[in-house]
């Protein structure tokens, strides 16, 4: 709506709540932001959905929201950068939605082009370096031990 309206309307609202609810189990329940850490509020007992108590300081709750609000921010200027450069491709998807209802790959490969990442076109090289192999010492029952010749 942004990019093609110059404004953003309310049926944005299930999108937002559903990124919402996401980033907040990305930055608490799956450890994932940098600032919080690799740490998980999750409660899997069950226990924490009919009480109103969180396990973490207020400190820690306005960092989490701060984090939320950052990855959310930052996603979406990164949607909108996106979106904009594409802006002829994405004016030729929708013209495409509104023709067929129901869109394939073979429709966006002709919007957009080939995935530069394609399965196909990917080559990986793998180096391999060689480790040395250990040492062993094969023992007769009556020698000592070397690690422990007591």
């Amino acid at each position: 709506e942004k990019v093609i309206f110059g404004k953003i309307s309310t049926g944005a609202l299930n999108d937002l709540e559903k990124v919402t609810k996401q980033a907040y189990a990305m930055v608490s329940y799956y450890g994932l932001s940098k600032k919080v850490g690799n740490i998980s509020y999750y409660d899997s007992s069950g226990q924490s959905e009919y009480s109103f108590n969180k396990p973490f300081s207020e400190k820690t709750s306005e960092l989490i929201d701060s984090e939320v609000s950052e990855m959310i921010e930052s996603a979406y200027a990164k949607a909108i950068e996106v979106l904009s450069e594409n802006r002829a491709g994405l004016e030729k998807l929708a013209a495409k939605l509104l023709e067929k209802e129901v869109i394939f790959k073979e429709d966006l490969e002709e919007i957009f082009g080939k995935r530069p990442w394609d399965k196909e076109e990917i080559v990986q090289e793998v180096k391999v370096t060689e480790v040395p192999e250990p040492d062993i010492v094969i023992l007769d029952s009556e020698d000592k031990n070397p690690l422990n010749p007591a």
